[in-house]
């Protein structure tokens, strides 16, 4: 007898080596009339005299029971309820594994990048529904830790407040912080121990191309320590829709691109008032910008514009 083949309800199992040793003694015949009518067959009675096999009659699979449970209630097939199991985490891209050993809900799994989860039933139902994702926890802490290294940073763990959006890390000047994991995966926050802050710094003057909804294509010019943040994170825009970043000019301080930029608008505003695109378009497109846009003929001006920059300043990209 293998106990490979032999499934044991959740509380039955820490007594599993018991069902390797058959107990001499004769199965009654009312056990065995029993176990017909409640869907198994009484094969074996083992460990003692409390405990039996039992075979299911829809699945063929041998569950071990106290004889006590087979003669007052319905004994559940454990193996039909791991097969369901299976089959859930199946559908759900991860392997079944085992019953959580101290909680009913939960059991432990086999993600698909092969570390051990553990997964609560019901959220494994949700996820083999396409209701929810899968995720690693080992995966996630390697993705944030990475995320930290592109910026010059090392996760040194949770937020100390408790707030799950946050972690605290370590800058490499050596100063702990805590910040918002999506500003540290999009780079738009400063060190509270070294940074003089955005006007101190390198900044760009930018210029995009973009596919707004109900408007077409227009022109942005703006400024920005990290434009292609700025462009995938901070304007809201539809993924699905044209997004280039086409020009961009190096500045020595935000301070000067906001002096320079401000200056740019006012003089298109005088030269091309009518390639402003109004408001109420920007509003309806669902920009999280209502102003500096321009229509796409105004393109051509605008690049003028940084190209004179460039000729000044003697930099750009």
């Amino acid at each position: 007898m293998s106990n490979l083949s032999i499934h044991y309800p959740r509380r039955s199992a820490a007594k599993a080596a018991i069902a390797l040793t058959p107990w001499p003694a004769p199965i009654p015949p009312q056990w065995q009339r029993m176990a017909q009518q409640k869907g198994f067959t009484v094969t074996d009675r083992v460990g003692d005299r409390y405990h039996v096999l039992l075979r299911c009659r829809d699945c063929g699979g041998l569950t071990m029971a106290k004889a006590y449970t087979l003669r007052t209630a319905q004994p559940k097939c454990a193996a039909c309820g791991d097969r369901a199991l299976r089959d859930t985490a199946a559908a759900a891209r991860l392997t079944f594994l085992r019953r959580d050993a101290e909680d009913r809900h939960y059991a432990v799994y086999r993600a698909p990048c092969g570390h051990e989860v553990r997964r609560q039933l019901e959220l494994v139902q949700r996820i083999a529904a396409g209701k929810v994702q899968v995720r690693c926890e080992t995966c996630f802490q390697a993705e944030v830790a990475a995320e930290a290294i592109a910026q010059g940073w090392q996760l040194l763990g949770p937020d100390p407040d408790g707030h799950d959006g946050y972690r605290l890390y370590r800058h490499g000047c050596g100063h702990e912080q805590r910040v918002a994991r999506v500003n540290m995966r999009t780079g738009r926050f400063a060190c509270a121990g070294c940074d003089a802050g955005w006007a101190a710094e390198p900044n760009r003057i930018y210029l995009m191309r973009l596919d707004l909804e109900g408007v077409g294509v227009v022109v942005k010019l703006g400024h920005s320590r990290l434009p292609l943040s700025r462009m995938r994170y901070q304007l809201g825009l539809d993924p699905e829709r044209r997004q280039e970043l086409i020009h961009e000019v190096r500045m020595p301080s935000g301070h000067e691109a906001l002096r320079v930029e401000r200056g740019m608008h006012a003089r298109l505003l005088r030269e091309i008032p009518d390639l402003v695109v109004p408001r109420e378009a920007l509003e309806a497109a669902r920009i999280n910008v209502t102003r500096e846009i321009y229509r796409a003929e105004a393109e051509p001006r605008l690049r003028s514009l940084l190209d004179d920059l460039e000729d000044a300043i003697g930099t750009g990209s």
